[in-house]
């Protein structure tokens, strides 16, 4: 019997192909290994097609957007490395639609520009706008979830594109349906319903960026000031990209804030009045069903590691604890080491368990 010629797919001529390409300049880290293949997509349909043909072979498949959400191993990945470099930005009313490849920081100096309030907090987050749902990205108050309304993404198991709405995205604490089945969805788009406040941002609901802008939480302040003084703040704890700053050479925030039960909120309570006095109190905030978020950060400082702990290439930034960051020459190795030991030493100090915010790709904590 006679088998037809299988079916050559050329949506992937006009993509960037290049083999055994390092991945560490496309991660805000600069670390890890090279890509066995790394194939960059300017349209929705190249990188839909791309990871067709990925799934259609059985070939591993790594999406990288802004890169600020990974950590590589130092081996590299032994797969195709989607880079999702779309772009598109447009508004209707107070309607936005992002591409996924939209660097996320552009996008919010224009929505401000446009005197649109609901991300003036987000601003000098580095990534891509594709990674906002699936992580939930949130700063200062403000969560995207607040305001996304749909997600075009394309589904690996349906083999379809398909729009989910905010309520389907199931966000959570820095959480998602998109970050629950990772190997499922490629986003393509996002779209988000803004405010027009007459040029003012959105409620201030953080407390550091009320007493930065000298207003009460629920106050409502020039969206161009509120921008500014969240940059400002990002700034001076190293949280905004600057290739001369060693401690922009970092995912940002590497560990999430834990959730405790009220009595988890107990022991851990506990635990600090016996290591640091009965009238120390931690940071508590209530965070919905009866639990309550602490600080990841004041937990890393009070357990002692504090800003520039270290003494190898991969540190704790100088700024801010919350940040592990690569002064130039560490390795994923080297930063893992230290986010281990940082682990760990909570753990004994406290007794919780501190969970890591990136991405690992062939690595694990």
């Amino acid at each position: 019997m006679e088998h037809p010629a299988p079916r050559v797919d050329r949506t992937l001529e006009p993509v960037q192909l290049l083999h055994d390409a390092p991945l560490a300049p496309l991660t805000t880290f600069r670390l890890g290994g090279p890509a066995a293949r790394l194939v960059t997509a300017t349209t929705d349909d190249e990188v839909v097609a791309a990871v067709r043909e990925a799934d259609a072979s059985g070939t591993p498949l790594l999406i990288i957007g802004g890169g600020s959400n990974l950590v590589i191993g130092d081996k590299g990945f032994d797969g195709t490395a989607l880079r999702v470099a779309t772009t598109g930005f447009s508004l209707d009313g107070t309607r936005l639609e992002l591409a996924a490849g939209e660097v996320w920081t552009d996008a919010v100096a224009r929505t401000v520009e446009a005197g649109l309030a609901g991300i003036e907090c987000l601003a000098g987050i580095p990534g891509s706008a594709g990674a906002t749902p699936i992580q939930n990205v949130g700063a200062y108050g403000q969560d995207v979830s607040a305001t996304v309304t749909e997600v075009v993404a394309y589904d690996r198991r349906a083999e379809e594109t398909v729009t989910l709405t905010n309520a389907e995205c199931a966000f959570s604490y820095r959480h998602s349906l998109f970050k629950e089945h990772p190997e499922r969805y490629v986003v393509l788009r996002v779209r988000f319903a803004l405010e027009d406040a007459d040029g003012l941002s959105a409620p201030v609901k953080y407390p550091e960026t009320a007493r930065a802008l000298g207003v009460e939480a629920g106050d409502r302040v020039p969206l161009v000031q509120a921008r500014e003084t969240v940059l400002r703040l990002r700034a001076g704890k190293g949280m905004v990209l600057d290739p001369e700053d060693h401690d922009t050479w970092s995912a940002g925030s590497f560990f999430t804030n834990p959730i405790l039960t009220d009595e988890e909120y107990a022991v851990f309570r506990a635990r600090v009045a016996e290591r640091l006095g009965a009238d120390v109190t931690p940071p508590a905030f209530p965070a919905g069903d009866g639990r309550t978020k602490t600080s990841a950060a004041w937990l890393i400082d009070r357990a002692g590691f504090t800003k520039g702990y270290g003494s190898g290439p991969a540190r704790i930034s100088t700024k801010h604890t919350l940040a592990l960051t690569n002064r130039g020459e560490a390795t994923t190795e080297d930063l893992l080491a230290l986010a281990r030991e940082v682990v760990a030493g909570v753990r004994d100090a406290f007794g919780i368990t501190l969970v890591n915010e990136p991405v690992t790709v062939g690595v694990a904590l």
